[in-house]
């Protein structure tokens, strides 16, 4: 009787832990539908806009960012679901591997943009100075630099002048354009009580003196205003990064514990 009750628990005995495999499951699946989620919103804002994005905009159209970044997701998440349902090696290996690559990547990237501030602030630049030049040919950077200026109170990228790099704002004599010597409404300090949010409230403003300037809009750059804004939050900051590394911290250290477990129950079996 004892020798068949040990032959039964040999037999359904195993070396893998069902709450670890199911719960790593279950976090990939719930990162897999947040990854589709990502791509159809990247798909429909691509598809909504009412004309085509220029090449020189392709690599910081907000649409085309958030579509690579929801596929990257999606081939990670896809391994880690069916890697940990069918315990399969060779994709939890490929899970833990791409995960580990990207986390240290964005950790590098930290470090770099800590150590390197100043490189990091002129690259930051490009890119928006790219978002000015093309604010009038892609709504979506249209939107997103509307966001950004409204949200930290600031015009430009170093000061409000900077909008003179866009075709429409530049504030040269030869330019036709009625926007001419303009900034968007977005710089605009709102007026109390204004219910119609008047959009040639920044008409002009190049033209004049920061003093002068200061009564209409905010004439600080973004950069200076994201430097005070961080160092104004550091705590919430922290937060954020604590928050997005603890999940690939926590994928990763899943993946290879079930790895392991799945080795040593092919191995009892050999």
């Amino acid at each position: 009787m004892d020798r068949k009750q040990n032959l039964n628990r040999n037999e359904t005995f195993s070396f893998v832990n069902p709450w670890i495999r199911y719960f790593l499951f279950f976090f990939s699946f719930l990162f897999w539908v947040f990854s589709l989620l990502i791509v159809a919103i990247g798909v429909y804002a691509k598809v909504q806009k009412a004309t085509d994005t220029v090449r020189d905009t392709f690599l910081i159209d907000p649409a085309v960012i958030l579509i690579v970044v929801g596929v990257v997701m999606f081939f990670i998440t896809f391994c880690g679901c069916i890697g940990a349902l069918r315990e399969n090696i060779r994709l939890l290996k490929t899970f833990s591997f791409t995960l580990t690559f990207v986390f240290l990547t964005q950790l590098a990237i930290s470090i770099m943009g800590f150590f390197y501030s100043d490189q990091t602030r002129d690259a930051l630049g490009k890119f928006v100075k790219k978002a000015i030049v093309h604010y009038r040919d892609d709504l979506d950077l249209q939107n997103l630099m509307d966001y950004i200026q409204k949200e930290f109170k600031c015009c430009g990228w170093n000061n409000y002048t900077d909008w003179s790099w866009n075709l429409y704002f530049n504030c040269t004599h030869e330019n036709p354009s009625t926007e001419r010597c303009a900034v968007p409404y977005s710089c605009c300090t709102p007026v109390p009580g204004e219910t119609v949010v008047n959009t040639m409230c920044g008409f002009g403003v190049q033209t004049q003196k920061y003093l002068e300037a200061n009564k209409l809009i905010f004439p600080v750059g973004c950069a200076d205003k994201a430097v005070l804004w961080i160092e104004s939050h550091l705590l919430l900051v922290g937060a954020l990064a604590l928050g997005l590394a603890l999940p690939q911290i926590a994928g990763i250290v899943l993946s290879q514990i079930l790895i392991s477990q799945i080795q040593d129950e092919i191995t009892s079996v050999l």
